[in-house]
């Protein structure tokens, strides 16, 4: 144990306590009598235009206990827009309050579990949503600066008051600063974005199915993924008093962010990777591989930007969607979160920075782990597609294909579609698929596809999808349930109170039987080849090279299977197709793509063939791979 540890254990146990060494936090004090508050913190800006600086309001359940002993203690917050609009977690939980207006019912089960072991936890309303003051401008400035100015609150660099709108200030005596971000989804995001500010006091964060970067949500190198953009969404959380007020800032969302995909300073601002240099704060990341909503491709780049950084980090991937880990991986989620918490916050020598940094689901409820992530011998390989015997049916391989492969773009297809007439010559897609492999072949990391292309219009969709071609059961991440099924029984984490039920609804895996699994994928618009900051019409005709970024992904093929690239148009999932169904013709000699394998070219070769393969290998990642620079940030854009 370091001296710096020792002397925060010193300020945190009984000197009999200290004495004993325990190895973790214990529930010691009640539940029942804990001190539910409200305050509503100074956030400095004016969101919403009315001449006074937004406060936004934060509710807080600590106990009681520790204040009477002198004690000091740590935080555990998630600051959110939906704790009164959609709720939170698989029960969609919303805030209650009494007639003094002090929160009753506190979304998930944080408060019931942490408070007893002497966490405070803080919920915080995002600017413009629930009792906040301002406008939500969707991982911007306002919804980071609402979580942010909490941290400097209970660090003593903020102004607090015991009501929305009055004098009486209130303070934060009652906590020593350690602060831990946690959150699914947006409320993951913004523990990003409070992270990338580098915030004195923020130790860890706990990203859940959280967004790096909100180009990335709405876009992937200029192709849409939603049909809608921010203004929709800030809409939909806003309060109604908030909705009235913030006309100004959903006309900036809308004029920032245009259908075009074209990059702007509005994105500049919500991309979180950028700023990763900042980060002071641990990450213990979440994310479902087939998460559709919050791609795997925030992931990658995230991870890889902290890596580079020399952040302290440790992951968990599901076989999930969108999918919470208390709803997948229920006991172990919570000792593991109990245990990262009490080391990061509380500075208990508990062993869990030693443990291996990845936890991965290989089938439904199976799970490996890995030292490293991506691990120690991952290398990119180089693999090629040629054409095959039947026009659009393929091989990949290490060696440099010839001739060409054309297929037409059908927006009503999608990668299921082609994935699943893989062995099929249609109009649709180009597909290029190994033999059966001879022994496992394991994908860490990103990958990318580089195509070059002929367009017929003047403008295209391209996907590039990496499948296990192979009969598996896996998660059904299709089904509307993204993996999981919800049953009646319930099972119960910490005390509970008349308003508060620490229980909450078990779940079990949802699986499917599948012919095969996509591991990858990525999307772009061809206009998009000379910059990923703006596209251009494309001359029908005139051959293009772009490289697609695959998201990344840890999946191993097993042997007998086949691994497949995909190249096709417009993904039916992608929402504005192009105007006309342009014809693509792919030059072989120029496309290929770049995939993480653990032993590199040489586990690739040795499964596809059974022969060693002596050339050397390129790429080493060695657990981190250097982030390709997706985005050149003009002048005037910072």
């Amino acid at each position: 144990m370091t001296a710096a540890t020792a002397a925060l254990m010193a300020t945190l146990l009984t000197p009999a306590a200290a004495q004993a060494a325990p190895r973790g936090s214990e529930p010691v004090y009640s539940y029942e009598n804990a001190i539910r508050e409200a305050v509503w913190v100074d956030t400095g800006l004016d969101g919403d235009g009315d001449g006074r600086a937004d406060r936004v309001a934060v509710d807080i359940v600590r106990p009681r206990e520790p204040a009477r002993q002198g004690r000091k203690i740590p935080v555990i917050m998630d600051a959110s827009p939906y704790y009164s609009c959609c709720g939170r977690g698989n029960e969609s939980q919303k805030k209650t309050y009494d007639a003094n207006g002090d929160v009753v019912q506190m979304p998930l089960f944080y408060d019931n579990y942490f408070v007893p072991r002497g966490y405070a936890f803080v919920g915080v309303d995002l600017a413009g949503t629930n009792r906040s003051d301002g406008c939500v401008d969707v991982g911007g400035r306002s919804d980071v600066q609402s979580a942010k100015a909490v941290v400097d609150w209970l660090n003593g660099r903020a102004k607090a008051y015991t009501t929305r709108t009055g004098t009486t200030r209130a303070q934060a005596g009652w906590t020593n600063g350690r602060t831990g971000m946690i959150g699914k989804s947006w409320d993951g995001t913004i523990a990003n974005g409070v992270a990338a500010t580098g915030v004195e006091g923020l130790e860890t964060i706990v990203p859940i199915s959280a967004i790096s970067s909100w180009y990335d949500y709405y876009f992937q190198q200029g192709a849409p993924l939603y049909d809608s953009g921010p203004d929709w969404l800030s809409n939909y959380v806003n309060s109604p008093d908030a909705r009235a007020k913030c006309g100004a800032v959903q006309r900036k969302l809308v004029d920032g962010a245009p259908r075009s995909g074209d990059w702007t300073p509005l994105w500049t601002e919500r991309d979180y990777v950028k700023a990763a240099r900042k980060v002071r704060a641990s990450v213990f990341l979440v994310h479902g591989t087939q998460d559709l909503n919050v791609r795997m491709k925030h992931v990658g780049q995230w991870w890889d930007a902290l890596a580079k950084n020399g952040v302290e980090r440790k992951i968990w991937l599901s076989q999930t969607g969108h999918v919470d880990p208390f709803d997948f991986r229920r006991a172990e989620w919570v000792d593991t979160l109990h245990r990262w918490f009490d080391h990061e916050l509380m500075g208990y020598d508990n062993g869990i920075d030693r443990e291996p940094m990845a936890d991965i689901e290989r089938r439904p409820d199976q799970w490996d782990t890995s030292r490293t992530w991506p691990p120690s011998g991952t290398r990119a390989a180089t693999l090629r597609p040629d054409r095959g015997t039947q026009a659009g049916v393929g091989t990949l391989g290490l060696h440099r294909g010839h001739g060409t492969e054309t297929f037409t773009d059908d927006p009503a297809l999608s990668e299921s579609d082609w994935a699943a007439s893989i062995d099929k010559p249609t109009a649709e897609k180009a597909g290029f698929v190994t033999g059966p492999l001879t022994r496992e072949l394991r994908l860490s990391g990103s990958s990318e596809v580089t195509v070059t292309a002929t367009p017929s219009t003047p403008t295209a969709h391209l996907s590039a999808v990496l499948v296990d071609v192979g009969p598996a059961t896996i998660r059904d991440y299709a089904d509307a349930g993204e993996g999981i099924t919800t049953l009646p029984d319930r099972t119960c984490w910490g005390p509970s109170t008349a308003g508060d039920s620490s229980c909450f609804k078990e779940t079990k895996a949802k699986t499917a039987d599948v012919d095969y699994t996509v591991v990858s994928r990525g999307w772009a618009d061809l206009g998009n080849h000379a910059s990923d900051l703006e596209g251009a019409p494309l001359t029908p005709g005139k051959r293009y090279t772009i490289t697609l970024d695959l998201a990344a992904t840890d999946h191993v093929v097993p042997k007998g299977h086949r691994l497949a690239l995909i190249v096709a148009g417009t993904d039916k999932d992608l929402i504005d197709p192009p105007a006309d169904r342009p014809k693509l013709t792919l030059d072989l000699a120029r496309t290929s793509a770049r995939v993480p394998f653990v032993g590199g070219a040489t586990a690739f070769a040795r499964a596809t063939s059974g022969a060693p393969f002596a050339t050397p290998d390129a790429g080493v990642l060695d657990g981190v791979r250097e982030p390709r620079t997706t985005h050149r940030v003009p002048e005037g854009t910072q």
